[in-house]
């Protein structure tokens, strides 16, 4: 293996059957940032990235080794391209590494009440439907966040956590950006993007796969995404009163 590099103590990417260009790789190991926050107290942690392109399936298996003290944790996905599938095999990941660090008593009990919530999208209440098709056909963002009103609490906290693998953007948390931003471009893109949702893909697993996109969107693109943020809250201001946001 090379040579010690900053946490995690040792990165290794192993490619096969695959042209992993440098902008690519740049790119992936940068979103190791978040991981590398979670395990820069451990003596060891080494990762090992495998990226396999498969001729027949013609799409990219990615899988993620992590050796801690005690206990090796391993995650893989594939897809048409390396990005998506590691991205879910960190998600992934990090889910695994939580578990393991309650295992050894250093997670606040905070976090452990929390963790059911980190998951998957699950209102307590009924969606309707038929209210989200009408909002989207009127172009009434408004009506289709009221609609959406039961998943807002799981994605504030879905988001809380997916910022943390941006440890750049998850700085800038109280300096032009909130939270509460994040969640509402959430909210944008799917009002955006419903007409086109595919229909055997529940929409709780939609909204969750759609924070991702946001993120980045709004890291990218602070300026633009900030002022559509703004337009909506203004609309649903008229709309709800602004006590009701």
């Amino acid at each position: 293996m090379p040579k010690t590099q900053p946490n995690p103590k040792r990165v290794v990417f192993d490619v096969h059957q695959y042209r992993l260009s440098p902008a690519e790789e740049d790119l992936l190991r940068g979103n190791l940032d978040g991981l590398t926050r979670q395990i820069e107290h451990f003596p060891v942690a080494d990762l090992h990235v495998m990226i396999t392109g498969n001729a027949r399936s013609n799409d990219v298996s990615v899988k993620l080794t992590l050796v801690l003290p005690g206990t090796t944790l391993v995650t893989s996905d594939h897809d048409v391209a390396p990005q998506p599938a590691f991205d879910r095999c960190l998600d992934s990941m990090l889910d695994s590494l939580q578990a393991y660090k309650e295992r050894l008593g250093i997670v606040p009990e905070r976090q452990k009440l929390e963790k059911g919530t980190h998951r998957e999208l699950h209102p307590d209440v009924t969606i309707d439907h038929k209210a989200l098709d009408t909002a989207v056909r009127a172009a009434d963002y408004p009506s289709f966040r009221m609609a959406l009103l039961p998943y807002e609490e799981g994605v504030r906290k879905l988001v809380g956590r997916w910022v943390q693998r941006y440890p750049e953007f998850e700085r800038r948390i109280g300096h032009g950006i909130e939270i509460a931003d994040m969640v509402e471009d959430v909210f944008l893109q799917a009002f955006e993007n419903y007409e086109t949702r595919p229909g055997d893909i529940p929409l709780g697993t939609w909204l969750q796969g759609l924070i991702d996109p946001a993120l980045k969107a709004l890291q990218q693109h602070q300026a633009e995404e900030m002022e559509n943020i703004e337009m909506a809250r203004s609309a649903r201001a008229v709309v709800q009163g602004p006590h009701d946001l």
